[in-house]
């Protein structure tokens, strides 16, 4: 009887821990996304987005730069969207039209 107590004080605590672990969790640095994003952005094969500039501020990720579509400009967007702890994005990227020639 002494023992299933003690197993079961032990389980409750060790879920309550967890639970407050879980709700304690910080959001991913701004360096973290910045390093995330760039690494999207650069292997994607629509955006090809390794001159691109990448500015994160409180997980608001800000796009600079140029891209010959405004297909790749979009992509950008989706793409940097889906990194886990990105808040908003700011699209700021010049298309060029030079791809489509």
């Amino acid at each position: 009887m002494k023992f299933r107590t003690t197993v079961a004080f032990l389980l409750a605590f060790l879920l309550a821990a967890a639970a407050v672990a879980g709700a304690q969790k910080a959001p991913p640095s701004d360096d973290y996304l910045y390093d995330l994003v760039r690494r999207r952005l650069a292997s994607d094969p629509v955006v090809k987005g390794g001159n691109l500039e990448v500015e994160v501020k409180k997980g608001i990720v800000t796009l600079r730069g140029e891209v010959e579509l405004e297909k790749q400009k979009q992509r950008a967007t989706k793409v940097t969207k889906k990194v886990k702890g990105v808040k908003d994005v700011e699209n700021l990227l010049v298309v060029s039209g030079k791809g489509g020639r």
